[in-house]
C-alpha cells in the first residue's frame, strides 16, 4: 500500500484501471494471450525463443489453414467465444489462486516457501466434475509446494495427507469475495480493497 501511495497520480490511476475487474478479465485475458504471450520475455534463453516462435508458427499454421478451408468469419465465430470464454476462466482461475482472504506474503530473510506454497497459494475446493475439467488446478497449494507431482495425482495427495486438509479451502462462493482485493496492506498483513485505502488516508491526515 506505502508503494502505490508514493505513485504519482497518473500511476494511481493505471493501477486502478489495471485492477478493474472489467479490463482484468474482460481485456486482460485477450492481451496476455492474444499479445503478451507471443513475444519473449526480457533476458529469455535461445531454447525459451525458439519455444515462442514454433508456438506462433503452429498458431498461425492451423489458424490460416481453418480460415481457407471454413472462411475466416466461421473461423471467428467457433473460435472467437471458446477464446473469450476459456482465457476468462483461465485468468479467474489463476487470480483467485494467488489473492484471497488470509493469504500470505514475506520479503526477503522473512520469506519462507513452505508457508509460500501452502499459505500463499489457496486450494480452491471446486466441485469434482470442475476439478477433472481444470486438471485439478484447484490444489493449487501442493502445485506450488512440490511442481513435479503430476495433476492426476494432486487431488490424492490431498486426501492422503493431513497438512494439506489443514489450508482453509477456497469455495466457489467465498472465492467472489477476491473482486474487492486491490491491494496488500502490509501493516494489516492482507489484502484490502480502493476503499480502505480512502479511509487510511483520512485517517493518517486526522492524526497530523
Amino acid at each position: 500500500m506505502e508503494e502505490y501511495l508514493a505513485l504519482p497520480p497518473l500511476k494511481r490511476l493505471a493501477y486502478r484501471m489495471y485492477r478493474n475487474p472489467l479490463i482484468m478479465f474482460g481485456l486482460g485475458p485477450s492481451y496476455v494471450f492474444l499479445i503478451k504471450y507471443r513475444f519473449n520475455r526480457k533476458g529469455a534463453k535461445m531454447k525459451e525463443r525458439l519455444n515462442t516462435y514454433l508456438i506462433n508458427l503452429g498458431i498461425a499454421v492451423v489458424t490460416g489453414l481453418l480460415c481457407w478451408t471454413i472462411g475466416w468469419k466461421t473461423f471467428l465465430l467457433v473460435q472467437g467465444p471458446v477464446f473469450l470464454i476459456s482465457s476468462l476462466f483461465g485468468v479467474w482461475l489463476f487470480y483467485v489462486q494467488h489473492q484471497f482472504e488470509g493469504t500470505y506474503f514475506e520479503k526477503g530473510d522473512k520469506w519462507d516457501h513452505m508457508n509460500a506454497a501452502l499459505r500463499g497459494s489457496s486450494f480452491y475446493k471446486l466441485p469434482k466434475v470442475l476439478h477433472w475439467f481444470t486438471g485439478n488446478i484447484g490444489f493449487h497449494h501442493i502445485h506450488h509446494l512440490s511442481p513435479r507431482v503430476p495433476n492426476y495425482y494432486l487431488d490424492r495427495a490431498h486426501e492422503e495427507n493431513t497438512m494439506f486438509q489443514n489450508v482453509t479451502p477456497v469455495t466457489l462462493l467465498s472465492s467472489l469475495r477476491s473482486l474487492n482485493f486491490r491491494i496488500w496492506d502490509e501493516n494489516r498483513r492482507k489484502l484490502m480493497g480502493f476503499g480502505y485505502i480512502k479511509r487510511f488516508l483520512i485517517a493518517r491526515k486526522a492524526k497530523e
